[in-house]
């Protein structure tokens, strides 16, 4: 019977060893990270003794429904294949990050506190519609929660806190440390509990300072939340940037939403994303989420096999892809065209071409002329015709997002990510390199983004694969189409001019200019 001694000696050797016989709680289990993380401790960790997941109802259905309707994504068929048994270790448990406590009833507190001993906190209200409210409880106070939760535990041995690489978006360069607080976190979380919301709303400004949004600030405030606890809990501080479709694992391209470039590819794709205003020589921060989980597994390992006594320390690491792959928004573009071209979206509106503008005023014109307008017109045929006219409101939640996401789509920093990095390379044992490290001297950023669009068809779209002959044949009629729109177009403001006497101006001036 091994000792205790060689348990640790083994854990120490080892990820899978660390997590065998091990509890995890996890809040936010079913969300786009939180099903990747889910899925891979169960694939590559078979040892783990259960995983926990904070859920609550929603839209009349319950936990348990919740979960199985969970389980029947595409992420999980090869685990459903290999392992099906596995999902026994899966238990949901009744609870609600936007309510005090977490919303858990005593006999579900006590089960955790009993049982887990790593502790992974992935919730959070991702939506940038400025409600302070809204996202001081998601994101703040329950992170507060989860801490007190954790202090209670009788074996934990790491508390994974997922904020942001954007926490600390008022600094154009972020190292991974801890930074000082921009306000006390618990006059905040008192504040929004005790005014109304409208109060709340007209105060806000002040509490944001320099952030640029609500979830920003929310999130800043969570990791001084988590730095106070970290003086009695062993912690980790995990700042994830954009996150987008798998590299790899458990299948290539898999996604669940339209965020970040994929909703770029695919709103190009179809045509529908004419012209978006940002900083054409700036970047975004991607990193593939499955990259990111392995990662999030990795540094819950490396802080569980510290005691708090012998490190003290916080751990905090940038998951971000800074010093692996630069490319800026009209790369991007390009890029997705050409991604688009191999592999063009079924029913595009329009052959595919967007405008990129750093001028808000130029951008709110043509957001008029190429998306406004034509979706207007669309829409009146679909009505003519008793269809359902949808494309309005699709142009109106373009210009929403682009509107609230202005300030990333015109700035750009650095994230320092050395220790994230080494989280895949260097920290993880040599043996278990191809389950949880991955190297990136091979990436391929257009292949990832191709494999990117597939999987966007496949799993958001949900097209068929097989019509890909038939799809760009349309996609070449469309481009027809486009360049006979043009050349007309062209015709048409040719003559007017002429109509106009605009080109007999010209020359008249021309001509008093030479004379």
């Amino acid at each position: 019977m091994a000792t205790r001694s060689d348990k640790k000696t083994m854990e120490r050797a080892s990820i899978t060893a660390f997590y065998a016989g091990r509890s995890i709680f996890i809040t936010g289990g079913s969300g786009f990270l939180g099903k990747v993380l889910v899925e891979k401790l169960l694939r590559s960790c078979p040892e783990i003794r259960e995983i926990f997941l904070l859920m609550r109802p929603k839209n009349g259905v319950g936990i348990d429904d919740r979960l199985r309707q969970m389980l029947q994504s595409p992420l999980f068929d090869k685990l459903r294949e290999e392992k099906p048994s596995t999902f026994e270790k899966l238990i949901p448990v009744g609870g609600d990050v936007m309510v005090e406590g977490l919303g858990l009833g005593t006999p579900e507190r006590q089960l955790l506190t009993e049982r887990v001993s790593v502790i992974f906190h992935v919730a959070a209200n991702v939506r940038f519609d400025a409600n302070l409210k809204k996202d001081i409880f998601a994101n703040t106070r329950s992170t507060r929660d989860v801490c007190i939760l954790a202090g209670g535990m009788k074996n934990l041995v790491a508390l994974v806190h997922v904020s942001s690489a954007f926490a600390q978006s008022d600094k154009p360069v972020v190292e991974e440390i801890v930074y000082p607080p921009i306000t006390d976190w618990r006059s905040v979380i008192k504040m929004v509990e005790n005014l109304d919301e409208k109060t709340i709303n007209v105060i806000s400004p002040k509490y944001l300072g320099s952030m640029p949004n609500t979830y920003t600030f929310s999130k800043r405030v969570a990791e001084d939340v988590v730095n106070d606890y970290s003086k009695s809990l062993p912690t980790v501080i995990f700042r994830p940037s954009i996150v987008i479709s798998t590299i790899q694992e458990p299948i290539v391209g898999w996604v669940d939403n339209f965020n970040g470039p994929v909703g770029m590819l695919v709103g190009g794709g179809k045509g529908i994303l004419r012209v978006t205003c940002l900083k054409p020589d700036a970047a975004s921060d991607y990193l593939p989420v499955d990259v990111t989980i392995k990662s999030m597994i990795t540094v819950a390992w490396k802080r569980g096999i510290e005691t708090i006594t012998k490190d003290p320390t916080i751990h905090v690491y940038n998951s971000t892809s800074h010093d692996i792959r630069r490319i800026v928004h009209k790369e991007m573009v390009t890029m997705g065209m050409r991604c688009n071209r191999r592999t063009p979206l079924e029913g595009i509106i329009w052959y595919p071409r967007t405008f990129l503008t750093n001028n808000r005023a130029l951008y709110y014109v043509l957001t008029l002329l190429l998306h406004i307008l034509p979706a207007m017109l669309i829409d009146g045929v679909l009505k003519l015709t008793g269809r359902k006219p949808i494309l309005v409101k699709i142009q109106e939640k373009i210009y929403l997002t682009v509107v609230q996401l202005d300030y990333f789509l015109h700035n750009e920093w650095i994230f320092r990510n050395a220790k994230m990095l080494d989280s895949l390379t260097k920290d993880v044992p040599p043996n278990e390199q191809s389950i949880f490290g991955y190297d990136y001297s091979h990436f391929d950023i257009e292949r990832f983004f191709q494999n990117a669009l597939i999987g966007a068809k496949r799993y958001l779209l949900h097209e068929d694969l097989s019509r890909m002959e038939a799809v760009k044949r349309h996609y070449n009629r469309m481009e027809w189409i486009d360049r006979i729109f043009n050349v007309c177009l062209a015709t048409l403001t040719m003559w007017i001019l002429c109509r106009v006497g605009f080109f007999s101006y010209v020359a008249n001036k021309l001509t008093f200019s030479m004379t």
